[in-house]
């Protein structure tokens, strides 16, 4: 599965950067076969990374993290990481249920 499609492009680039206490979260990627899901607040095309708070590895924090990493990632059973086509935008203190640090 393609992380980032055409559509989240420009839907990050008319958000933009978002330098406050409560961002919105755009997209939401996760690991179908165990822990891990990323946050999206904010995506740089020309490195391909994106800005957003990780939760569910060893620890829960804010960074940056490479589209190329994810989707380099192979799992178990041919799985990879996953863009959940359901998520709504809303702000980091609601969409993430396991709560946030601020940045």
């Amino acid at each position: 599965m393609k992380l980032i499609t055409d559509k989240l492009i420009k839907r990050f680039a008319e958000v933009g950067k978002q330098d406050i206490p409560d961002p919105l979260v755009i997209a939401k990627f996760f690991n179908p076969a165990g822990g891990g899901s990323w946050w999206v607040t904010e995506y740089n095309p020309e490195q391909n990374d994106c800005f957003g708070f990780v939760t569910g590895l060893q620890f829960d924090e804010w960074g940056y993290f490479s589209i190329d990493e994810l989707e380099a990632v192979e799992l178990p059973f041919g799985l990879r990481i996953e863009r959940n086509i359901h998520f709504q935008e809303d702000v980091i203190s609601k969409a993430c249920p396991s709560g946030y640090l601020q940045k």
